[in-house]
């Protein structure tokens, strides 16, 4: 939301806001620009007749003050995902969908627009080197747009990416997630065979054909181009396509099938599959995507935002394969509703098996507070197998660190979309 406030008021927009919590980044980045609210909380009189236009975030519930005064008042309020669908109406639409690699696959696509000078509007769930915002909206002709499947606002219960109506579009993969929204996978499924629907008959669907569902949908709708992808051929420093090789500092099976769907995507808009290879040859991914945090001759600690159970076991594998010298140390804080709702706990069975020390985290203060029921570390143990699981920080770290074997290379894995209770993970790997 502080992205797309800061992107309005790029394109000269008087724009306000409130919230009743901001954290860092988005407290610095509002502050420099001015929009800062003086105060956090919500506020009815904020409210007046002369705004023209609400942006409504996920985070305000049907209740808020805020949202209610404006409702009064007979003022236009409009979801996230809704205002971008209304700047987007008239441009050429690719969006990349699915449980996981998002993110990624979008941002090597924004990368090689910005490498080839093509002028496009963007929205991307992650800050990238080289683009100042998240979200860009402006006349181009083109937008990029990374489609979640997550519920638009409060009062529209939609996922987010049935607003954009692609005329092309990625599914990376479909595997159960946001259990508190869609508590069975049938209901999360249709979620998909919806986005197929809501795309134009003109429109192109790019699938990863080793998922099942996927290739059930593929095979049910006969009025619809489908292009399927594997994934590119890898050797150790890159990739090969048509006999010839190109070199990556990306690593990983999951990149790899990643970069064949922003590769295709790309060539749907005129940019040849080799020189979008040419083009992502210095890509590094994005920001809590493997993101190599330190590095040694003694161990290497990559952060990432994996969290859903096929993230983590894509993200344990991509490590497995790019480092088979090290000692592979993997720890995960479970911090989303569902890798906290006791009856999704199942879904991580064998996740972490490839590495060599698996460990798990979890707060009984964040399950406190998000009203979930309460479970034990050996209900974590039972569901994952092969790996340790924790309650506090320190419990966590101590068993790390006891399992780092002397004179090997060690590469440490940390997995959350939280902080592992806002600790310093390289102060508390000893690393700093």
């Amino acid at each position: 939301m502080h992205n797309i406030a800061l992107a309005l008021q790029k394109e000269g927009h008087d724009v306000t806001g409130s919230d009743d919590q901001i954290f860092e980044p988005s407290r610095s980045r509002l502050d420099k620009a001015g929009l800062l609210p003086q105060q956090e909380g919500w506020k009815a009189d904020r409210i007046t007749s002369d705004i023209e236009l609400i942006i409504l975030g996920m985070h305000a519930r049907d209740d808020n003050p805020e949202l209610k005064r404006a409702m009064e008042l007979g003022l236009q309020v409009v979801s996230f995902p809704e205002y971008i669908a209304m700047r987007s109406k008239d441009k050429q639409r690719l969006v990349v969908a699915g449980s996981h690699g998002k993110t990624s696959t979008t941002a090597m696509i924004m990368h090689v627009l910005k490498q080839k000078g093509i002028d496009f509007d963007y929205l991307v769930g992650s800050q990238l080197r080289g683009f100042d915002l998240m979200v860009k909206l402006s006349d181009a002709p083109l937008i990029v747009i990374e489609g979640d499947e997550y519920l638009s606002s409060a009062l529209d219960r939609r996922p987010k990416f049935l607003w954009y109506e692609p005329q092309i579009a990625i599914v990376t993969g479909i595997a159960w997630d946001h259990i508190n929204v869609f508590p069975t996978f049938e209901e999360y499924l249709e979620q998909f065979r919806l986005f197929e629907r809501s795309m134009p008959p003109e429109g192109k669907l790019i699938y990863f054909d080793e998922d099942i569902e996927m290739e059930k949908i593929a095979a049910s709708v006969t009025d619809r181009t489908f292009v399927p992808y594997a994934g590119l051929e890898s050797y150790p420093g890159g990739v090969r396509f048509e006999a010839k090789e190109y070199p990556m500092r990306l690593f990983g099976s999951h990149n790899f099938q990643n970069m064949h769907a922003a590769v295709l995507a790309l060539k749907e808009l005129g940019i040849s599959i080799e020189e979008s290879l040419r083009e992502l040859a210095p890509f590094e991914g994005t920001a809590r995507r493997l993101e190599l945090i330190h590095e040694s001759s003694e161990a290497r600690v990559y952060r990432d935002f994996a969290h859903a159970p096929s993230k983590v076991k894509a993200t344990v594998t991509a490590v497995r394969e790019g480092f088979p010298d090290h000692r592979i140390v993997a720890a995960l804080e479970l911090h989303t509703f569902s890798s906290l709702n006791k009856d999704f706990l199942p879904q991580y069975a064998g996740s972490m098996d490839e590495a060599d020390d698996a460990f798990v985290y979890f707060s009984p203060k964040v399950l406190e507070a998000k009203r979930l029921e309460m479970f034990s570390v050996g209900d974590v143990e039972n569901a994952f197998g092969n790996i340790q699981a924790f309650d506090t920080p320190d419990a966590l770290f101590d068993a790390i660190r006891s399992s780092v074997a002397p004179d090997q290379k060690t590469l440490y894995l940390m997995m959350s979309s939280g902080t592992f209770g806002g600790v310093d993970i390289l102060r508390e790997l000893s690393l700093d």
